[in-house]
Order: C-alpha cells, then sequence, then structure tokens
C-alpha cells in the first residue's frame, strides 16, 4: 500500500515538474528580444510589420496543415482501398477530364487568394508613410555604422565584443560595444548600404531582413511598441567573419532618447583635421645637378 503511494506521489511530481517546465520553456520564449535554445516560433512581435508577418505565416501554416491532411487521407484511402488484395480487379480508366481540372485549377485558386494578403504585407512594410526620424546604416567587413542624420548627423561603428571581454548579462556573439538607440512608438526610417560587400541587416523581433549593397541605398522601417534591447545579425554570406556581425538595438522612451542624443553628440563627435598650410615659393627651385 504505501510503495503504491510513494510511486503515485512520485508520479505526480513527475508530471507537475513536466508542467512548470513547459511553462517556463513557454514564458522564456514569450519575453525573448533574441533567439533562445529549442526556440519553436518566431520571436514576440515588436513592431506592426512583425505583428502582420505573424499574422501571414498563421493564415499559411493552418492551409498547409489542412492540405497535408488531405492528401494524407488521399494516400490512405488509395492504400487500403485500392490495394491487389481489395481490388483484384484494377479499372482500366486512365484519364478523367474533369479531376483534372480540378486538382489544376484549386492550387491556382489558392494561390492567388494568397497573394492578395501577400503583396498588402510587401507594399506595408516597404517604405515609411509618415518618419519622424532616420537612421542610417552601412555595412563593413566585418561590423556595422550608424549614423543619425536628424539629429546632428553623428556617426559610430559597431563591433561584437570578443570573448575575452564579455561581462556578466553580456550575449556572446551577440552584443556589442555600441548600441544602436531607437526612441519606441517612433516610426523610423532605416537606409542601407554597404561599403564593400552585400550584407543583410536583419533583427526577428522587428520582420527586419534587408541586404545593403554596395552603391545601392535600400530603405524599409521599423515602429517599435516595446521597449528593450532587441539582437539579430547579419544573414548574407559576407567573408570569413560573416558570423561576427551581430545587431544590437537597445528601445528607450522618447525622453531617454533625447538624453542619449545629446551624450552622444559629444561621446561621437568627428574631429575636424588641421588645415594644411600651404608654403608659397617665391624663387624657382633649381635641380642640383650631379
Amino acid at each position: 500500500m504505501q510503495n503504491s503511494r510513494r510511486i503515485i506521489l512520485r508520479y505526480k511530481s513527475g508530471v507537475a515538474f513536466l508542467i512548470t517546465a513547459f511553462a517556463a520553456f513557454m514564458a522564456s520564449g514569450a519575453n525573448a528580444a533574441e533567439p533562445k535554445p529549442w526556440q519553436m516560433n518566431f520571436q514576440p512581435a515588436a513592431t506592426p510589420v512583425m505583428e502582420k508577418i505573424t499574422e501571414f505565416h498563421n493564415l499559411l501554416l493552418t492551409v498547409e496543415v489542412g492540405i497535408v491532411i488531405f492528401v494524407l487521407a488521399l494516400m490512405l484511402i488509395i492504400i487500403f482501398k485500392f490495394n491487389a488484395k481489395s481490388n483484384p480487379e484494377p479499372s482500366k480508366t486512365t484519364h478523367n477530364t474533369p479531376l483534372e481540372v480540378i486538382w489544376t485549377v484549386i492550387p491556382i485558386v489558392i494561390l492567388i487568394i494568397f497573394s492578395v494578403p501577400s503583396m498588402k504585407l510587401l507594399f506595408f512594410m516597404d517604405k515609411a508613410q509618415n518618419p519622424e526620424m532616420t537612421l542610417k546604416i552601412v555595412g563593413h567587413q566585418w561590423y556595422w555604422s550608424y549614423q543619425y542624420p536628424d539629429h546632428g548627423g553623428f556617426e559610430f561603428d559597431s563591433n561584437m565584443i570578443p570573448d575575452e571581454e564579455i561581462k556578466p548579462g553580456q550575449r556572446r556573439l551577440l552584443d556589442v560595444d555600441n548600441q544602436v538607440v531607437l526612441p519606441v512608438n517612433t516610426e523610423v526610417r532605416l537606409l542601407m548600404t554597404s561599403e564593400d560587400v552585400i550584407h543583410n541587416w536583419a533583427i526577428p523581433a522587428f520582420g527586419v531582413k534587408l541586404d545593403t549593397v554596395p552603391g545601392r541605398t535600400n530603405e524599409t522601417w521599423v515602429k517599435v511598441t516595446k521597449p528593450g534591447t532587441y539582437y539579430g545579425q547579419c544573414s548574407e554570406l559576407c567573408g570569413v567573419n560573416h558570423g561576427f556581425m551581430p545587431v544590437a538595438v537597445k528601445v528607450v522612451s522618447k525622453d531617454e532618447f533625447k538624453q542619449w542624443v545629446a551624450k552622444a553628440k559629444k561621446e561621437f563627435a568627428k574631429v575636424k583635421a588641421a588645415p594644411v598650410k600651404v608654403v608659397e615659393m617665391n624663387t624657382p627651385v633649381q635641380a642640383k645637378v650631379r
């Protein structure tokens, strides 16, 4: 009797542990602004663009699951109903025009239906309608530089923190020495280009993944609705250190952003080079002949 009680208690404690662990796993993903171990879904959306991407993904996934179940059901019917044992005298029919029309037209109709929300999403994420500020992003081998043209035009480089300099709480391969700082609930125009090869500036929580191309300026936008720190990486093979070009964006309140801008203008102020003095020669220089 006691043994059975012990078994039941162990079983209950094991189930409770699994439920708690699963809840903690789901909760950790719910607050993620970075990739998590064994993550099963997108990072939580932090912009209207990512919210619409998630909605479109869920719609596609639902339809795709329905199609897979339907095809699987057809295959099972064929396997069990039309095998040699159940159907010793097979049909001699080789063509069925109505059926062929149906399985050709239905996929076309599905694709046309999907094209409507797809095009709406592409146009929505293309350009900012009423941008309040601009952030210029330049890719280099292998780091990023950022310019704030609407706030004095200061510029700074952003490099990954090496492993030997990582401090407690910082993310390996994700944290940088100078983070991008943006104000919350602000429509920001992103202008992207590159100095050398093609890079790709990507932050999953923002729904942004855009190439930076030498000699070309690509544009997109973000409006982050939740303060926090968001991480991304270069998503285009750009050379031997491609995996060491992280992106870190800190989103703060508008008052904190103003304070940061005032500090950044001093910290990242450009040092003007001293003018070069030109010495005028009044007499011609005669070359010495040896």
